[in-house]
């Protein structure tokens, strides 16, 4: 359930922040447009929202200058919790993943940015039947994350990482679970969502999915 990598944002709490801003070279064209990218989430949603991987608050931020809007949180990393309540005081952040975590109903929309990809595709097809039972009618699913066309265009960039000696990314990319459009079109579809992608930088693309009658 991307557990596993809750010791790395222990870490990363502390400077997640900048790195975001592009000031670490190898993931410069990961965050490139990321103000942007949260706005391009913020701006397809409102109401009742549950929000998965949290971080710092950022996409959190922005979601609640939407009027008439409420955000829960969920963030498995105590750090990062900490982090995002000294920005959100007001705000529930509760510890909880994209299938650990409960709701009683009433959800306009589930979100996230940057985080999708600590799941499996076991895992993610498990955690979109959730949000499927959750969901009602024309309830959405809005995630950014890095997602790949193809597995050989997936390759292809693992290569192109290496060969520019971006050691660090090329392990990120071979080590967590990034998944490709057409996995991604069959999991939701077989949900009971339509689904629409548009690429918002080199890495990253907004999974729009919306749930049909």
């Amino acid at each position: 359930m991307g557990r596993e990598f809750v010791e790395l944002f222990e870490g990363w709490a502390d400077s997640y922040d900048e790195s975001v801003t592009g000031h670490d070279l190898e993931y410069k064209e990961v965050f490139l447009n990321y103000e942007m990218i949260l706005q391009e989430v913020a701006n397809l949603v409102e109401g009742s929202i549950v929000e998965f991987g949290v971080g710092t608050g950022n996409l959190t931020l922005k979601l609640l200058e939407n009027e008439g809007t409420t955000v829960t949180g969920f963030e498995p990393s105590p750090t990062m919790r900490v982090k995002a309540q000294e920005k959100l005081p007001g705000t529930t952040i509760l510890n909880g993943d994209f299938i650990d975590f409960e709701m009683n109903g009433g959800i306009d929309a589930f979100v996230s940015t940057y985080a999708f990809h600590h799941l499996t595709d076991q895992e993610k097809a498990i955690a979109v039947n959730k949000y499927s039972e959750l969901l009602e009618e024309g309830g959405k699913v809005v995630f950014a994350d890095t997602v790949f066309e193809t597995s050989e265009r997936k390759q292809e960039t693992i290569e192109k990482a290496k060969k520019n000696h971006f050691l660090s990314l090329a392990a990120d990319l071979e080590t967590e679970y990034y998944t490709t459009i057409p996995v991604l079109t069959d999991l939701f579809q077989q949900n009971g969502f339509t689904i629409q992608f548009k690429q918002l930088n080199p890495f990253v693309w907004l999974i729009d999915a919306t749930k049909k009658a």
